[in-house]
């Protein structure tokens, strides 16, 4: 029985000083679940059940550690995260401040990615490479992106800042600053030029097929008049 309160014991220590590890040194990964996500009630449950913040940190670790050279280390934390949350981020990627991996399960960031501030990634999103090619061969992604569930951006491209990728959109091309992008393949849907306030709104955006058809259906029934 004293076996059992020991494990225990010890299991709380750890969970504590996981915890105290993360508010003090990667507050920004905390404060951009409580900006973006209304599910999320306390700072205990954010550093202890959250498998974006978790990946996010034992990232950071790995990025630091391979910045200085350290061999195998860093592949190997990564892979960690991975089992640990379903999230795989390379130690090589560059990602900024207040990122926000919600969910998360299935996302992949390539080595090469370079990843803005105050980006939203949903589960799913892949931000990889098309091929063999040596160098800088994944995205870059601006800063106040917001990439929806299932969304694949692919290759050596731009998103710009203020950016909205559709869920499952597959973006092969780059794309301008304050855009909405939708559909395989991705297909450029501006929304006046204007920056898009309101990034978690997944249900009014833009596709600009379904609005060509309305376009269509709306002439084809005057023509009928």
């Amino acid at each position: 029985m004293s076996f059992v309160v020991n494990g225990i014991m010890i299991f709380l220590f750890f969970i504590l000083l996981w915890a105290l590890i993360v508010l003090v040194f990667f507050r920004n990964e905390v404060r951009a679940v409580f900006a973006r996500d209304p599910a999320a009630k306390n700072l205990f449950e954010v550093v202890v059940l959250y498998s974006g913040v978790q990946a996010l940190v034992l990232y950071r670790i790995a990025h630091f550690l391979h910045t200085i050279k350290i061999p195998f280390l860093p592949r190997f934390i990564s892979q960690l995260a991975r089992f640990l949350t379903g999230i795989e981020i390379h130690p090589g990627a560059r990602i900024g401040h207040g990122v926000f991996i919600d969910h998360g399960m299935g996302v992949i960031i390539g080595e090469t990615s370079i990843v803005g501030d105050n980006v939203t990634l949903y589960q799913g999103v892949t931000l990889g490479g098309t091929g063999k090619e040596k160098g800088k061969r994944h995205p870059t992604i601006g800063h106040d992106v917001t990439i929806g569930a299932g969304a694949k951006v692919l290759g050596n491209i731009s998103v710009g800042d203020n950016s909205y990728v559709g869920a499952n959109a597959v973006v092969i091309k780059d794309v301008p600053a304050n855009s909405t992008v939708v559909g395989v393949p991705g297909r450029l849907a501006r929304q006046d030029g204007k920056k898009i306030e309101e990034q978690l709104d997944h249900v009014h955006v833009l596709d600009p097929v379904l609005s060509q058809i309305e376009e269509l259906r709306t002439r084809l029934e005057k023509l009928e008049k």
